[in-house]
C-alpha cells in the first residue's frame, strides 16, 4: 500500500507535489479539533454519565463531519483562488451551519463537564477555538482581502452588541468578539498564503510553457528566415544559368555545357547550406557575401561596384547580419529587377553618429520625381528588419528619384559585440569596381 502511494506519488511533477503538499496540509487541519474531542469521549465514558457521553459523541461526530465537509471547500476554494472554478458558496454556507453546531454542542459539553468536574475540559475548550477557523479559512479564499477584513470586523461588532444587548454581559461580548476576529485573522494568515504561493507556481509554470512555446516558434522563424535568404539567391542563381544554357543549348554553342557545371555547383553548395541550416550553425559573412554578390551580378550581365570606407569595423555579429542583407539584396535584384544595368553596394560610416550606412542600389526600376524610399516589406526584407533589430539597425527599401531602387541599412557602429573585423569591401582604397 505504502509502495503504491509513493510511486504514484513519484510519479507527478514537481509542481504537482508542491501543489499537493499544500492542499492536504489544508485538508488536514480541520481534523484537528476533531482530535481534541477524543478525550472528552474518554473521560464522559468513564465517569458513566449518559449526558455527557451522549455531548461528547455528538461533539466528535460534528466535528469529522466539518472536516469531511470542508476537504471539499477547500479544494473548491483552491480551484476558485486559482480562477478554474467558482466559488463554493452553498458548501461554505453548510460549514458554518455545521461549525455552529459543533460549537454549541461543545459549550454544552464544557458547561457540563465544568459543573460535574469531570476531565476533558481543556480538551473540548480547544476543540471549540478551533472550530471557527475551518470556514474562516474557506471564506479568505473565496473573497478579496478588504471583503474579509469588513465582514470579519462587521461579524465581531455585531457579535458585541448580540451578546451586550440579550445578557447584559459586555465583557464576555468583547472577549467572544476578540476571540472571533483573531481567529479569522489566524485563519486568513493560514490559508491565504497557501493559495498565493499555489498560484504563484502555476503562473511560473504557465510562463515556463510559455516561454518554450516561444522559444519553439523563434526556431520556427530562424530556420524560415535562414532557409529563404540561404536558397532564395542559389535558386535564382541556378534559375538564370539553367535559362542561359538552355539559350546556348539551342544555338549548339559549347558554353552551355559549362554553365550546367555552374548549375551543378550552386545545387551542392545548396545542399551543404541548407544542412548548416539544419543544424544552425550556418553565419553569414560580409566578405564573402560581397565577393558571391559581384560574382553572381557579374555573371548576370550586371556591371557591380562595390565601394568602401577603407579601416571601417564592426563587430562579428553586426557582420553576419549585414552579411544577410547583402545576400538578400543580390536575390532581389536577379529575381524582380528585369533591366538591371548596374548596382552599387557601399559602405560608409557616419562618424558623427557612429553608424555604418550600407547602401545597395540598382537601376533598371522606375520611379516619379522625388520619391524617397518606404519601409521594408516582404518576407525577405522583413527578416532582414528582425535580423538588423537586435543590433539596434534599420533598414528602408524602395525607389528611388532617377529609375533606381535603394535598400538602406543604418547599424550602430558599437552594435553587436564581440571582435571588431574589417567591413571594406574592396582592396588599398577601399574601391573595387566590377
Amino acid at each position: 500500500m505504502i509502495g503504491r502511494l509513493l510511486a504514484k506519488w513519484r510519479m507527478r511533477t514537481r509542481l504537482q507535489q508542491v501543489d499537493a503538499y499544500f492542499r492536504w496540509t489544508l485538508y488536514l487541519l480541520p481534523w484537528l479539533e476533531a482530535l481534541g474531542c477524543v478525550q472528552p469521549v474518554a473521560a464522559a465514558a468513564a465517569a458513566g454519565d449518559p449526558l455527557l457521553l451522549a455531548l461528547a459523541v455528538t461533539a466528535l461526530a460534528l466535528c469529522v463531519t466539518q472536516a469531511l465537509v470542508m476537504i471539499k471547500v477547500f479544494r473548491h476554494a483552491l480551484r476558485h483562488y486559482l480562477e478554474r472554478g467558482p466559488a463554493p458558496v452553498r458548501m461554505l454556507i453548510v460549514s458554518v451551519l455545521v461549525a455552529f453546531a459543533v460549537e454549541a454542542t461543545l459549550l454544552w459539553l464544557m458547561y457540563l463537564t465544568a459543573q460535574a468536574k469531570g476531565g476533558g475540559l481543556a480538551s473540548a475548550a480547544l476543540a471549540a477555538l478551533a472550530a471557527v477557523t475551518p470556514p474562516c479559512m474557506g471564506y479568505s479564499l473565496v473573497v478579496s482581502k478588504r471583503r474579509f477584513m469588513a465582514t470579519t470586523g462587521l461579524v465581531g461588532a455585531g457579535l458585541v452588541l448580540l451578546i451586550g444587548l440579550l445578557t447584559q454581559s459586555w465583557g464576555w461580548g468583547l472577549f467572544l468578539a476578540a476571540y472571533l476576529v483573531g481567529a479569522g485573522l489566524w485563519s486568513f494568515v493560514i490559508a491565504r498564503p497557501s493559495g498565493w504561493i499555489l498560484a504563484v507556481f502555476w503562473e511560473l509554470d504557465a510562463a515556463r510553457a510559455t516561454q518554450a512555446r516561444l522559444a519553439v516558434a523563434e526556431e520556427r522563424l530562424r530556420f524560415g528566415r535562414d532557409l529563404h535568404d540561404v536558397m532564395g539567391r542559389n535558386l535564382a542563381v541556378i534559375a538564370l544559368k539553367s535559362e542561359l544554357a538552355v539559350q546556348l543549348a539551342r544555338r549548339e554553342r559549347p558554353e552551355a555545357v559549362d554553365q550546367m557545371v555552374e548549375v551543378q555547383r550552386v545545387a551542392q553548395e545548396s545542399q551543404r547550406e541548407v544542412r548548416e541550416v539544419v543544424r544552425g550553425y550556418r553565419k553569414a559573412d560580409l566578405q564573402a557575401e560581397l565577393a558571391g554578390a559581384r560574382s553572381i551580378l557579374l555573371a548576370a550581365g550586371v556591371d557591380c561596384r562595390i565601394e568602401g570606407t577603407a579601416g571601417g569595423r564592426l563587430p562579428s555579429a553586426a557582420q553576419a547580419a549585414l552579411g544577410w542583407v547583402v545576400r538578400e539584396g543580390t536575390t532581389n535584384v536577379l529575381r524582380h529587377a528585369t533591366d538591371v544595368r548596374r548596382c552599387t553596394i557601399r559602405n560608409d560610416i557616419d562618424a558623427r553618429r557612429s553608424v555604418l550606412v550600407l547602401t545597395m542600389e540598382n537601376d533598371g526600376v522606375g520611379a516619379p520625381l522625388g520619391a524617397v524610399p518606404q519601409p521594408a516589406s516582404g518576407n525577405g526584407l522583413k527578416g532582414l528588419r528582425e535580423r538588423l533589430q537586435p543590433l539596434g539597425g534599420t533598414l528602408t527599401a524602395g525607389s528611388a528619384p532617377g529609375g533606381f531602387y535603394r535598400l538602406t541599412v543604418e547599424l550602430p557602429i558599437e552594435a553587436g559585440g564581440g571582435d571588431p573585423v574589417g567591413v571594406g569591401g574592396g582592396g588599398a582604397d577601399g574601391v573595387s569596381d566590377g
